[in-house]
């Protein structure tokens, strides 16, 4: 024993004597229960960029301005059959009030192809909101597609421009790389003539040739910005397309987030505000790497409701809210309960949301361990990552044990139908499954909380007429 123990003066570690309290601290500094978990750096962090250390600050984004922008009429429709004119109008309807005043939800952007989109363009903007933005997507090869965009009359559009070489002789079939960057710019010249902002879309940069052909490339574009008066000057948008993106210090490009920020926001001289992260989550890293771009200067983070996009999926927008108000410390005229009234409207239209999705799942805040359970019921704070009722409208829930009792079967009954008031089912007429529920503890000796699924199957047997009379009412907690 004696030679395996180690000796802490001979191996340099340092002595931690305990600090003893008769009052808990909480870490309330960080830990406060009216916001998301505040985030907070202790100095700078640095990154090796060329064979030499960077420093960047994280305090700034304090001062910058991030925001939020989305594409959940646009990568979003790309996995889903389309959304109707009527429900495209309610879903920015909802943004609006989402990113509130301050226009943290900054931008949407739509399709102009069909009728239909430049309908919903049309009636999205009759609501006369100032924030989301309305902004189009084309490809940047077609000058065809330049013309939707002046007829439509918008003042800034995505563009399509694809920077690998897989999509630059793969896909597109250009000659030269040369062909290439002069079709681009010959689009983004006739949008800077026609008074039209262009946001120009580097599809799967995170495969391509950084220094032999993005670089130069948005070299160009900002040569061409200045010629052009400021509200004009061309965005960049970077685009992970396959998910392969690293947030962490040390990969190579092209795969660093941090190097591909930090290479046109320092080295091309890209202005931070002209910076916009657009991710896949091929790999489970989309709302990592999309954070990560923020922090090392790129200031909008495109994203789509719920991360609902091609393939794997984009950024969460109700990701990025959180993330925003830790960054931030406040909510900035966000209105976040309008995230409960977005998923709700999104199952009733059939986007599936699994039950434990973060901040949306109808279980996300529901705990099912007994220990739990009673942790939650001493104060919720224990096992509730914030107070979800006043930032969701979702109070915090605890599956049935053994200590629930026909009161708690109950509650748990009527928060399942999302009933109020005088519609609420009293605790008499469901005597049968709250028998059904001690049976499971005093008859059969179960150890484990009671699932929702197994109450829903046993509800539907059991409380049969209430089941066809509210069954489809999605739960309100």
């Amino acid at each position: 024993m004696s030679e395996t123990r180690l000796n802490h003066s001979k191996a340099g570690l340092r002595s931690f004597p305990l600090v003893d309290r008769t009052t808990p601290n909480l870490l309330e500094e960080t830990f406060d229960y009216g916001l998301p978990p505040l985030i907070k750096f202790d100095g700078p962090i640095v990154e090796t960029i060329d064979g030499k250390p960077v420093e960047f600050d994280p305090q700034s984004l304090k001062t910058r301005e991030l925001v939020i922008t989305d594409t959940t009429f646009r990568d979003g429709q790309q996995a889903r059959p389309p959304y109707t004119i009527e429900q495209m109008v309610h879903i920015y309807d909802l943004l609006s009030k989402l990113g509130g005043p301050n226009g943290v939800v900054r931008q949407t952007e739509f399709f102009l192809y069909t009728k239909n989109d430049r309908e919903t363009l049309d009636r999205c903007r009759a609501l006369g909101h100032r924030f989301p933005e309305c902004t189009g997507w084309i490809r940047a090869n077609s000058m065809d597609d330049f013309r939707l965009v002046k007829e439509n009359r918008l003042t800034e559009t995505g563009m399509l421009t694809s920077c690998s070489d897989y999509h630059i002789f793969n896909k597109l079939k250009f000659k030269s790389r040369q062909e290439c960057m002069d079709r681009y710019c010959q689009v983004v010249d006739a949008a800077l003539e026609a008074g039209i902002r262009p946001r120009c879309h580097l599809e799967d940069i995170t495969r391509a040739d950084i220094e032999g052909f993005v670089l130069p490339f948005c070299q160009r574009l900002m040569r061409m910005s200045e010629q052009v008066p400021e509200h004009l000057s061309v965005k960049i948008r970077l685009c992970d397309t396959m998910g392969f993106g690293i947030s962490y210090p040390g990969v190579e490009l092209p795969r660093s987030v941090p190097k591909l920020v930090y290479k046109l926001n320092r080295e091309v001289g890209v202005p931070s505000d002209r910076l916009e992260w657009h991710g896949h989550n091929d790999f489970h890293k989309v709302h990592i790497n999309a954070a990560t771009a923020w922090l090392y200067g790129c200031n909008a983070l495109n994203s789509t409701l719920f991360g609902f996009g091609e393939r794997t999926g984009n950024p969460p927008l109700e990701g990025a809210i959180f993330e925003y108000i830790a960054i931030k410390g406040d909510l900035h005229g966000i209105h976040t309960p309008v995230i409960t009234e977005l998923a709700e409207y999104m199952r009733s239209i059939g986007m599936p949301i699994p039950d434990n999705y973060p901040f949306v799942g109808r279980g996300f805040n529901t705990t099912q361990a007994g220990i739990h359970a009673g942790g939650l019921r001493a104060d919720e704070r224990i096992y509730n990552i914030f107070d979800t009722t006043r930032l969701l409208n979702r109070p915090p829930r605890v599956s049935l044990t053994d200590k629930s009792g026909a009161d708690g079967v109950a509650h748990w009954v009527n928060e399942y139908f999302g009933l109020k008031g005088d519609q609420r089912i009293s605790k008499i007429k469901m005597h049968k499954l709250a028998r059904w529920v001690m049976d499971q503890y005093e008859v059969h000796h179960r150890l484990t909380a009671i699932s929702d699924p197994e109450m829903e199957a046993k509800l539907q047997e059991l409380m049969p007429e209430y089941w066809e009379k509210y069954k489809g009412r999605q739960p309100v907690t």
